[in-house]
């Protein structure tokens, strides 16, 4: 059988090689030029939300929903995504887009926020949550499916570059490195997380958090809170620098929405790379001959990687995906995008 190489020991990559050797796959190397994990993977928030506002993106997450489901504690806790509007614009796009999700199968309903132990809710005029969402350990969960799929024969070679390795299909699944290896319409974009110190009395089952119109947003990790937020000015490039103003601002944000938090300490911040497309979408697919493509995520690959993977690996093996891949192909930009996502947090 072929010989497939997998570029890059992420969550998508790794999920991709474990779904080979489920399928059969008996030469499957995952190999990476650093540590399983240790890029992006390994700097995401961690979320698990099928809660988009485009179909083909809620498809991808209905289906890594269920693996996660099935992965349960302690590497998936399925405490919720919540998102809250403050003001009348925010609340009609929250409805809008929630009818559109519960078209499509994803059980979001309408709720009064005050459940949540400690959140300020006084200026919230409505609030939704998808109860089956939930947050997640990224680094172990990829660590977990690389271990799984080098149980079952695959090869996993750290500190190496796929590029100097023989493939008879090359799996280029590198994140923002991508265009290194293949020509794709892939930026990096900066984005920066959060942990404070401990925060009394935080309840186990605080769901993720998210403002509609400000997109701030916040999860429990351990004892304490991770902040997140889009910043307003959009930081092109590779120079994965923690910017201190936004730290000091999106402190001022958690005391105001969840006051046990105000004047907690910051444990570490720290920046990484989203690997963006023009239209948010990924790019899944045969790029050139014996070249796959599976990257461009931005900022979605640890939540959507299960069902990438099984959808890749099955493409790879039989030469079709029984999950529709089209909306993904790269040929799609040779004319106008469509379906843009705008739900990118």
């Amino acid at each position: 059988m072929a010989r497939i190489v997998v570029a890059g020991a992420g969550a998508v990559g790794a999920s991709i090689a474990y779904h080979l050797v489920l399928r059969g796959a008996d030469e499957v190397v995952i190999c990476d030029r650093g540590e399983v994990a240790s890029r992006a993977t390994g700097k995401a928030m961690g979320g698990v939300r099928q809660q988009f506002s485009t179909a083909p993106e809620v498809r991808l997450a209905q289906a890594s929903a269920r693996f996660f489901a099935e992965l349960g504690p302690p590497l998936f806790e399925q405490v919720g995504y919540l998102f809250l509007a403050t003001t009348e614009e925010g609340l009609a796009a929250l409805a809008e887009r929630r009818a559109r999700q519960v078209e499509l199968g994803v059980p979001v309903e309408a709720l009064d926020p005050a459940f949540v132990d400690g959140l300020r809710t006084d200026d919230v005029l409505g609030a939704f949550i998808c109860r089956e969402d939930g947050v997640a350990d990224p680094t172990a969960v990829t660590r977990h499916l690389v271990a799984e799929a080098v149980a079952r024969g695959a090869e996993l070679r750290e500190h190496t570059d796929a590029r100097n390795l023989d493939a008879d299909v090359l799996v280029v699944a590198c994140g923002a490195a991508s265009p290194e290896l293949i020509d794709v319409p892939v930026l990096p974009l900066v984005r920066q997380l959060v942990d404070t110190e401990a925060v009394p009395g935080l309840p186990q089952d605080l769901p993720m958090t998210i403002e509609e119109e400000t997109s701030f947003h916040f999860r429990r990790v351990g004892d304490g809170l991770r902040l997140a937020m889009v910043e307003p000015t959009l930081r092109w490039g590779t120079d994965e620098l923690v910017d201190e103003s936004l730290v000091a601002d999106w402190l001022e944000r958690i005391a105001h929405r969840y006051p046990r938090a105000g004047g907690v300490d910051v444990s570490r911040a720290w920046a990484g790379l989203y690997d963006m497309t023009p239209d948010a979408h990924p790019i899944i697919g045969w790029v050139e001959d014996r070249v796959y493509a599976a990257c461009g995520f931005s900022g979605h690959g640890f939540m959507q990687a299960p069902a990438v993977g099984a959808a890749v690996a099955e493409e790879l093996m039989t030469g079709k995906s029984s999950f529709d891949l089209s909306p993904y192909r790269l040929e799609r930009f040779a004319g106008e995008a469509v379906f843009p996502e705008t739900l990118v947090l």
